[in-house]
C-alpha cells in the first residue's frame, strides 16, 4: 500500500473522487490533500457536498469507471440489483442526494441492510456520513493503486 501523497494533481483527484467538483478543486491546492480531505469536505457548502456525492456511481447501478466496477463486487444477482435500485431511488427521493457507502469489496447483498438502516437516519446525518464515506473511498483508492 502507498503512503498518502504530499500533493495530487487535478487529474489524480478527479480519478479518486469520480469527477471534478469544488472539493477536487480545493484539494488540488493543498499540501497533504488526503490527510485533510474530511475537514475540507465538511467545510463545503451543502450544494457543494451534494455535487460531490452526485459524481459517485449508484451502488448496484451503472458505474462511471472500471475502478468502481471492481469495488462494487461481483454480486450480480438480479433480485439484489433490483432491490438496490429501488432503495437507491427511495434514498435519493428522501434525502435529495446519492447514497454513498465505502463498499470495501463487500458483495452488494451486504450493502442492502446498510442502505435500509441509513434510510432511518436524518438528512443531516446522512449528508455527513455520505461525504465521509466518499473520502474513505478516495483514500482507499490511493492506497491500493499501483
Amino acid at each position: 500500500m502507498r503512503d498518502l501523497p504530499r500533493q495530487l494533481t487535478i487529474g489524480e483527484l478527479i480519478d479518486l473522487f469520480e469527477g471534478r467538483s469544488a472539493l477536487v478543486d480545493k484539494l488540488a491546492q493543498i499540501e497533504d490533500p488526503l490527510d485533510v480531505a474530511r475537514e475540507v469536505a465538511c467545510g463545503l457548502s451543502e450544494p457543494e457536498q451534494v455535487e460531490v456525492l452526485a459524481a459517485h456511481p449508484p451502488i448496484g447501478g451503472p458505474t462511471s469507471s472500471a475502478r468502481s466496477e471492481l469495488e462494487q463486487g461481483t454480486d450480480n444477482d438480479p433480485a439484489v440489483l433490483a432491490e438496490l435500485a429501488e432503495l437507491n431511488r427511495v434514498y435519493e427521493d428522501r434525502f435529495g442526494f446519492r447514497f454513498v457507502v465505502f463498499v470495501n469489496r463487500r458483495p452488494r447483498r451486504e450493502i442492502v441492510p446498510i442502505l435500509r438502516e441509513r434510510l432511518e437516519r436524518s438528512r443531516d446525518e446522512e449528508l455527513v456520513t455520505g461525504v465521509d464515506e466518499l473520502v474513505q473511498i478516495a483514500i482507499d483508492r490511493w492506497k491500493r493503486a499501483e
